[in-house]
């Protein structure tokens, strides 16, 4: 197809002018519409030259070019050979094989393609023609889905042969092909994410402890189990000893301590009446630590530990002696 004439290259008087937007402008001299043409940077395009007057379009040609040029790479590449696939049939053909023959028609078929079918007659078969017609029609209605009949049964020496056509042309076929193809797998891309999905939640929910084995997640989940009362040791006889004991020490050193300047007093003081008050005073003071009193008993002795040893109490310090009196003297021999 050769290009069309643009700008100086359109010889006609006048042209009918269609505007860059489709508007339609009139029937123009072509000096008017070349001058509109320069004005608006554009070409002048005779898209009819047959027509009287010829009809020009303000247009950009570089752009018109391009897209004629791809709505052609377009058409060839949608554009298709129709092939015509042959299936042969026998008069006495079994279910089984019936049936797989009709399954490759309704294959070229879908894949738009057209199908010639041809029942072969051997010997006699060639005198019941009507048997191998009503074969043929049978075909023809268990692909009627996909295709309809081009040419009737017809006898071509000892065969007969149908033809069948598509419904859909290839190019049909073939976008259809192509759409079913995405649409699967757009399914199949979905139900992963979908899958991903599940799984994520499910591993989002798990806890720690469902890692543990089950042994351990049963003994978790068990109530815990009552515990024994504590058991009381019953004291022993170093034990109360040791109780017993142990407070008065302390108590009988202080005494120790107090009561031995008690005694040395009586010895610098002689003489006097005052040192035998003192004296006795002393006595009393030293007698009292030799009573104790017994420490109260433990709640509970510690089950751990060995008992300690019992300390060994001070002994009380024995007050010396005082001194005699000293007014008291010995007694003499009774007078006659």
């Amino acid at each position: 197809m050769s290009d069309p004439r643009i700008n100086d290259r359109i010889r006609v008087p006048e042209v009918r002018l269609v505007g860059p937007g489709g508007e339609q402008v009139g029937i123009v001299r072509v000096q008017d519409a070349l001058r509109l043409a320069r004005e608006s940077d554009l070409d002048l395009v005779e898209v009819a030259p047959n027509a009287k007057p010829p009809v020009a379009k303000l247009m950009d040609f570089g752009k018109y070019k391009y897209e004629a040029a791809v709505k052609a790479r377009e058409s060839r590449k949608n554009q298709a050979n129709t092939v015509l696939k042959e299936v042969r049939f026998r008069l006495k053909i079994d279910t089984h094989d019936y049936e797989t023959k009709v399954g490759h028609a309704k294959r070229f078929l879908s894949a738009g393609d057209k199908v010639k079918a041809m029942i072969q007659f051997r010997g006699r078969e060639q005198q019941r023609p009507e048997m191998g017609v009503r074969l043929l029609q049978r075909l023809a209605a268990d692909v009627g889905e996909v295709g309809a009949v081009e040419t009737n049964p017809r006898v071509d020496g000892r065969n007969m042969v149908m033809v069948i056509g598509p419904l859909k042309n290839k190019a049909e076929a073939r976008a259809e092909a192509r759409k079913q193809q995405q649409r699967e797998k757009s399914q199949a891309e979905n139900q992963r994410k979908q899958r991903v999905d599940t799984s994520s939640a499910e591993s989002v929910t798990q806890s720690i402890g469902d890692a543990f084995p089950a042994e351990l997640r049963q003994a978790a989940s068990a109530p815990p189990e009552p515990e024994a009362p504590a058991e009381s040791t019953p004291l022993t006889a170093e034990d109360e000893v040791t109780a017993t004991v142990a407070p008065a020490s302390e108590p009988a050193e202080t005494t120790v301590e107090e009561t031995a300047p008690a005694a040395q007093e009586p010895a610098v003081a002689e003489g006097t009446d005052e040192a035998a008050v003192e004296s006795s005073d002393t006595k009393a003071a030293a007698a009292e630590p030799a009573v104790t009193e017994t420490a109260p008993k433990p709640a509970a002795a510690k089950p751990a530990g060995a008992p300690a040893k019992p300390s060994a109490a001070a002994k009380p310090a024995a007050p010396k002696p005082g001194a005699p009196r000293p007014g008291a003297g010995k007694p003499g021999p009774a007078k006659k």
